[in-house]
């Protein structure tokens, strides 16, 4: 049978919905699959939600568990026995297992004989145990704030809860939580549909109900519904098209029961304003859709997304609303353009002094100083890379590029931080250079954003990130656990995107310690960006963990060689030769420390005096050889005919481990061969440790 339940609550913010909606489903099927209440088969499982409600169907639930017998270990049998007769320690572990004593049974085990029985458990009718373990499974969701709503209560949600409903098939399940017991009754649309009650007679009636109140459960229904909607409104405003825009969709979605699209429009003057500060007004202030010309240009309208369905009347008042509402907020922003024109970005540098950055890290002001410092350390650390920078274009940049805190069009618009320098560094008649590296300086934001546009943009970011790190990590304020308060891990990955997608190949030990920090702080660093990189390798180029693994441990410092290693790795790990190598070599790294913690791997050998199998001098002179051109290879980068040549190792190294017994009881031999290891080991894991590759069997 189908169980749905359904929990209601007060509105809940749009960004915690989806996330907490998959962990609903998520611990409610772990859930039933614990308690033994899903059928055999591929059970169907939905979540819905909207911002009033959570809720999940599972389809093929039993109606009671199934019986279960369970093997139980008691005490030894000279305990539990005394002369043949059952004692007392017998006779309660009997009475646990719910069997007659005579029912226990002596086993034999590696401690001795211990007696045992075969206890059979009953199952459980679901709808009780669902009542018992779904409030467990509701209480321990995840939720960024919460709350207590209840005085005296022990209950926190994100929300206060106003109704529940669990049905299994037809019946109710009693569910309690936050003050209620689950019942059959759900509400629709409060404006729509208004207080009366939905009663369910069973849980396939769940979205169809719904809907005819005015309500849409399914997320994918609403987003459907909300694109197409933006499509034909868009098509009655001739020429334009609606900005694509997934996260203001996807808010949105959160955000609405039954969506609905209006069209309105602002005064064509209002386009002199930077296209920047209008599209923030309309999308982060408002949550409205900037609409565009086909050529890509700032038309004068926007849509609006509407959680009800008003008749034209009600259309044309809403809309004047939001129009009123959006000519507001573009006014206050033309009056800020305005007004801080009238101080010029280098007027406002002095001001940075008035602008705490960090309480033990001092001002902006002195932030921008630190900056300064750290750039023209990387310049002299940088050899040939700084023609690649017009070094007074980034000096201007970095001077200016905190000044924009200072303007009361930041202090309103925050989200435009460093654009809105950008902007008036360009009003104000400074290089482009210098425009867009303050205009880039926050970028890359994140894995999907691009990275800053020019050399001056990448060096700020680098030296303005390197310093907030080395600040930070200097005041033991490194991120711990799931915590990172100052958002250390965005600026180091910002970096490592930078070094790795520019022509800036700095190494990052270089940009490390630029930032000048003391010894075991820059220790501290280096292990942090190697965190960094490792995650840069795996989500954002795809690399399986062990290819990372075995890339990282031949150097990563180098992130254009590191990429190149990786891809050339991934690329050779099809091949049947290389698979084997990768065996070969966790081998003889094994046997190698084994020579080690024996003490019988260091020192010279007279290896004249001692005859070499010809597996092994065939091995040896083969490496040798191929060892000076892979060197040759991988100073040019050419990873792939390296790997290449390595895999072509393989048929030696077969024989050399069918041949030749490496730990001889011979020192001598011992440890002419163990040291012929150490130096294949020594001379190919300059590309990678192939080690680390995992191969299967």
């Amino acid at each position: 049978m189908d169980f749905l339940f359904e929990i209601g609550l007060e509105e809940v913010p749009a960004r915690m919905i989806a996330a907490a909606e998959a962990e609903l489903l998520r611990r409610t099927v772990a859930m039933l699959e614990r308690e033994r209440l899903l059928l055999p088969g591929a059970a169907r499982a939905f979540g819905f939600s909207t911002p009033r409600r959570l809720a999940v169907l599972v389809a093929k639930v039993a109606e009671r568990q199934a019986d279960v017998e369970e093997e139980l270990m008691g005490p030894a049998t000279k305990i539990a026995f005394k002369d043949g007769v059952p004692g007392p320690a017998a006779v309660a572990f009997a009475r646990k297992a719910g069997v007659p004593v005579e029912e226990l049974r002596v086993v034999e085990t590696p401690k001795g004989e211990y007696i045992a029985a075969t206890a059979k458990r009953a199952g459980r009718p679901a709808a009780e145990v669902i009542a018992a373990e779904l409030p467990k499974e509701l209480a321990a969701i995840y939720w960024a704030k919460n709350m207590y709503w209840r005085a005296g209560k022990p209950e926190r949600f994100v929300r206060p809860v106003r109704w529940m409903v669990a049905l299994l098939g037809t019946e109710v399940v009693p569910v309690e939580f936050g003050g209620y017991e689950a019942g059959r009754v759900t509400y629709g649309h409060r404006v729509l549909y208004g207080p009366r009650a939905i009663e369910l007679g069973e849980p396939a009636e769940y979205a169809a109900a719904l809907e005819r109140a005015s309500v849409l459960p399914d997320v994918e229904s609403r987003r459907h519904r909300i694109r197409k909607a933006l499509d034909r409104v868009c098509r009655t405003v001739e020429g334009t098209l609606w900005r694509e825009d997934h996260a203001l969709v996807d808010k949105m979605t959160h955000m609405t029961e039954w969506p609905t699209v209006i069209a309105g429009a602002f005064e064509p003057a209002y386009l002199t304003l930077p296209e920047e500060v209008l599209v923030t007004v309309m999308r982060d202030h408002q949550n409205y859709f900037a609409v565009e010309t086909k050529d890509g240009k700032l038309a004068p309208h926007f849509l609006a997304v509407l959680n009800t369905e008003a008749t034209p009347e009600g259309e044309a008042v809403i809309r004047h609303g939001n129009e009123r509402v959006l000519r507001a907020r573009f006014n206050d922003a033309r009056f800020f353009w305005d007004f801080d024109q009238r101080v010029s970005l280098e007027g406002r540098i002095a001001l940075l002094e008035d602008i705490t950055f960090q309480q033990d890290l001092g001002s902006y002001f002195v932030k921008s100083q630190r900056v300064q410092a750290v750039a023209c350390t990387l310049r002299e650390a940088m050899g040939p890379l700084t023609e690649k920078v017009e070094w007074s274009n980034l000096d201007l940049a970095i001077r200016l590029a905190k000044t924009d805190l200072t303007t009361e069009l930041v202090k309103e618009f925050t989200e435009l931080q460093g654009q809105v320098g950008g902007l008036y560094a360009r009003a104000q008649g400074h290089p482009d250079a210098v425009c867009d590296a303050i205009y880039d300086q926050y970028r890359p934001a994140s894995m999907d954003d691009r990275i800053p546009r020019t050399p001056e943009g990448q060096m700020l970011s680098i030296v303005d990130r390197v310093d907030t790190i080395a600040g930070m990590f200097g005041l033991g304020m490194e991120p711990t656990g799931s915590k990172d308060p100052f958002a250390l891990r965005r600026a180091a990955n910002g970096i490592v995107r930078i070094v790795a997608e520019s022509e800036l190949n700095l190494a990052l030990a270089k940009i490390c310690a630029a930032a000048r920090p003391a010894a075991d702080v820059q220790q501290k660093m280096m292990a942090f960006f190697a965190e960094r990189v490792e995650f840069y390798l795996r989500e954002a180029r795809g690399q399986a963990y062990d290819v990372v693994k075995a890339v990282m441990a031949a150097g990563w410092d180098d992130l254009a060689d590191l990429i190149a290693r990786a891809e050339a790795v991934t690329d050779a790990r099809g091949s049947a030769d290389f698979l084997a190598v990768s065996a070969a070599f966790k081998r003889m790294k094994n046997i190698v420390a084994q020579a080690r913690t024996d003490g019988a791997s260091d020192g010279s050998t007279d290896e004249s005096s001692v005859p070499m199998p010809a597996a092994q001098e065939a091995l040896m002179q083969k490496s040798m050889t191929l060892g000076l051109v892979v060197r040759q290879m991988a100073a040019k980068h050419e990873y792939r005919e390296a790997l290449k040549l390595i895999g072509s190792l393989r048929p030696e190294i077969d024989a050399f481990f069918d041949q030749v017994m490496v730990l001889d009881p011979n020192l001598s031999v011992r440890m002419g061969r163990v040291a012929l290891l150490q130096n294949i080991l020594r001379q190919f894991s300059q590309v990678a440790d192939f080690s680390e590759i995992v191969v299967a069997g």
